[in-house]
């Protein structure tokens, strides 16, 4: 759970999400404060995306209250991430670019990023003909380089094989250890989706379970796999809910 003397990233207040007829999110109250390692899961369909889209502005809410500290920067990587038709360098120089930097610059800094995730080798190379775990890593680059404090992520490993899963885990390991833009006091906060309950194991501090748009329960790692769970979220755990 978060700390109640930190100053919050994010706080909702009963936060419902509709699209036409269907109820993505139900009276979400969450609040989420700076270096906190949040996993959220859940069934298909729970939540959970639209969840993570709401925290990283890309979704509104249709009612209830929300509050962003916009001074922290954030950075959002999909599933399947959108990869330009040109080099690996330029994927991730042009995200520098658009936030202000030189193009002149941003070239060698993209080659940084890149080398930080362990693909300088392949800088050149046309982004969209990478592997899917090169991809993205790729896209890791690029948030890095961005340097954000807040990193959201809409279940980063799902589509890769084990062993780009595991390159891309410890990437995030690593990266939630380091700080933002806004400096060492400032610890990196990771929202991430996962249906990998051994990776939510290893990189969160903080477990919510979302059920048909409601937050069910919102618990420290250890206690939602060791302490009492709601009926749900206990199935699941289990693996006996889909």
């Amino acid at each position: 759970m978060s700390s109640p003397s930190a100053d919050p990233w994010v706080d909702l207040r009963q936060v419902t999400v509709r699209y036409g007829r269907v109820q993505a999110l139900d009276q979400v109250t969450l609040c989420i404060v700076p270096g906190e390692r949040v996993a959220l899961v859940g069934a298909n369909g729970s939540g959970k995306s639209t969840l993570l889209r709401v925290l990283g502005g890309l979704a509104d809410a249709s009612g209830g209250g929300f509050q962003c500290n916009a001074r922290l920067r954030q950075a959002m990587l999909f599933q399947r991430p959108h990869m330009l038709r040109t080099s690996a360098q330029n994927n991730v120089a042009l995200a520098l670019w658009l936030r202000g930097v030189r193009w002149r610059d941003a070239r060698p800094q993209a080659l940084a990023a890149l080398q930080r995730v362990g693909l300088q080798g392949i800088a050149a190379q046309n982004a969209r003909t990478l592997s899917g775990g090169q991809q993205q890593r790729v896209a890791l680059a690029r948030a890095w380089a961005l340097r954000p404090d807040v990193l959201l992520l809409d279940e980063p490993t799902a589509s890769l094989d084990p062993h780009a899963k595991r390159e891309v885990e410890a990437l995030m390991a690593d990266f939630a250890a380091s700080h933002g833009a806004a400096g060492p006091a400032h610890p990196v906060t990771m929202v991430f989706s996962s249906h990998n309950l051994g990776q939510v194991k290893r990189l969160a501090s903080r477990v919510i379970y979302l059920e048909h748009g409601r937050l069910v329960a919102d618990l420290p790692v250890h206690d939602f796999f060791n302490g009492p769970l709601p009926e749900a979220a206990r199935l699941f755990v289990k693996g006996e809910l889909a």
